[in-house]
């Protein structure tokens, strides 16, 4: 033996270096395939079924838990392995999976995320250890359900415990059983309406508990009649001065409210207040001046001048007034006075007479002492009124027989038998009157052969001797006027 050993040393002394690399190459190969034959008459084969899906699997791994890694299998802690994770391999095992479903569930306040087996969504309910009660609401993805529903992958279910309260409206009681979650769900959901102004207590937002006691204190409708409009409104004020304050509507000095401030309210009433005030106000009344004439000796006649301005006076009145919606309802006299006494206007005309020559167009002089502005017209008998068969028919007021030269005046004005040239007509004589000559007029009178029509303002002169002052008119009427041409 010891032979043999050094021959191959001499061998594979004498081989080429790269001869002996190949060799050592082709041993490890063959190795390692003779290797890879023995693993692969050890390995066992399985078969995994996945919820009906059934895959074939080779593997070397000792227990059921090992093989699903290798596979790269993951698992949740609900889904449920047959046989046990911790069971042996043996060859030809089937290996059963069944998943946990991913369920929603909702319940009591709290969103939980399950994986579950349960067959139906009661069973969901008793495995997450909130069975459903008598009464309690179940909705299954939205939609009312019940118990015995089936569930299924990616399901969402909401379980609403119903809870018992006790609702107080109106003087009237009643129990409810719900599911709803708050008070203002509850009274929603049975259609109990509500205004603005209705008190809920507890408030809308609080969750119902069982055995609650809902308490709804209904407001009254009101109408409040003020500043000349109409208010409606309701109110849970227990008076009218509560309801008043309330609405914000003020009350101020005298105001009246009707019914009185400390009235309860009742349903439909109607509150009415009325603005009282009261004001102090204070009427001027004028008191006229009084226009006198005084005689003044060193004036002219038929002028005149003003002695003095005249004023008016002003007498006061003071009245408390009182108001009711802004229309006066009364007023007390407090208080008169004269506040400032009239002054009198004082005109003085002339009484002075001048003497004057008037020089006619034939060279012939007439005195005169008074020159005055007429409205002039004519007349004959037949114009007079008076039939010719009358006796007085062409007679005068004095007698005289009408004819040129015989005028009528206003005997106030113009006394009678006094001597006059009119400019146009010539020398008269004033023997008349008539019922429309009134003021500074003087109708010139004309045979019925001769008659002229006049019309005019015509300037008349009063002849001398000067007539007694008595007898004298000092200040002229003011009728007719004489138009003003700038008008």
């Amino acid at each position: 033996m010891a032979t043999e050993g050094l021959v191959v040393r001499r061998i594979s002394w004498a081989l080429p270096v790269w001869l002996r690399s190949l060799l050592a190459l082709t041993l490890v190969a063959v190795l390692l395939f003779l290797l890879a034959l023995g693993l692969r008459a050890t390995r066992l084969s399985l078969h995994i079924d996945e919820d009906g899906v059934s895959t074939h699997l080779h593997t070397h791994a000792q227990t059921v838990s090992a093989a699903l890694h290798g596979a790269g299998i993951g698992l949740y802690p609900e889904d449920q392995v047959t046989p046990p994770l911790d069971a042996a391999v043996e060859p030809g095992m089937i290996i059963q999976i069944k998943r946990a479903m991913p369920v929603a569930l909702t319940a009591e306040g709290q969103v939980r995320q399950l994986r579950t087996h349960a067959v139906t969504v009661g069973d969901l309910l008793a495995e997450a250890g909130v069975p459903a009660g008598a009464g309690d609401e179940i909705r299954l993805n939205g939609a009312p359900s019940s118990p015995a529903a089936p569930l299924g992958t990616g399901a969402a279910v909401r379980l609403r415990r119903a809870h018992t309260v006790n609702l107080r409206s109106g003087g009237g009681r009643q129990t409810i059983h719900t599911t709803d979650e708050t008070v203002g769900e509850l009274l929603e959901d049975h259609g109990i309406a509500l205004y603005p102004e209705d008190r809920v207590s507890p408030g809308m937002g609080e969750r119902l508990q069982e055995g609650m006691t809902i308490v709804i204190e209904r407001s009254l409708p009101v109408r409040f009649e003020v500043d000349g409009r109409t208010l409606r409104g309701r109110t849970l004020s227990k008076t009218v001065a509560q309801a008043l304050a309330e609405a914000g509507i003020a009350l101020v000095g005298q105001d009246v409210v009707q019914p009185a401030l400390s009235a309860p309210i009742r349903s439909a009433m109607t509150i009415r207040i009325t603005r009282v005030r009261e004001a102090i106000e204070v009427a001027f009344e004028e008191i006229p001046f009084v226009t006198i004439w005084v005689a003044d000796a060193e004036l002219e006649i038929d002028h005149t001048r003003l002695a003095q301005e005249g004023q008016e006076g002003m007498f006061k009145r003071r009245y408390r007034v009182r108001y009711e919606d802004g229309q006066e309802v009364g007023r007390v006299l407090e208080d008169a006075w004269q506040e400032q006494a009239p002054i009198t206007k004082t005109l003085a005309y002339g009484t002075k007479i001048v003497v004057r020559t008037l020089e006619l167009a034939d060279g012939t002089t007439l005195e005169y002492w008074r020159k005055m502005r007429v409205y002039t017209t004519s007349y004959t008998a037949a114009s007079c009124g008076k039939p010719r068969t009358h006796p007085r028919y062409g007679y005068t007021r004095l007698g005289w027989w009408l004819t040129k030269g015989v005028v009528a005046t206003d005997p106030t004005v113009i006394p009678l038998k006094t001597k006059l040239w009119v400019p146009g007509y010539g020398l008269a004589r004033t023997s008349d009157t008539g019922g429309g000559v009134k003021g500074k007029f003087v109708d010139l009178g004309f045979d019925e052969w001769n008659y002229e029509s006049w019309h005019w303002w015509t300037d008349v002169y009063l002849l001398t001797p000067v007539p007694p002052r008595s007898e004298i008119r000092w200040v002229l009427p003011d009728w007719p006027r004489y138009p003003d041409r700038r008008r």
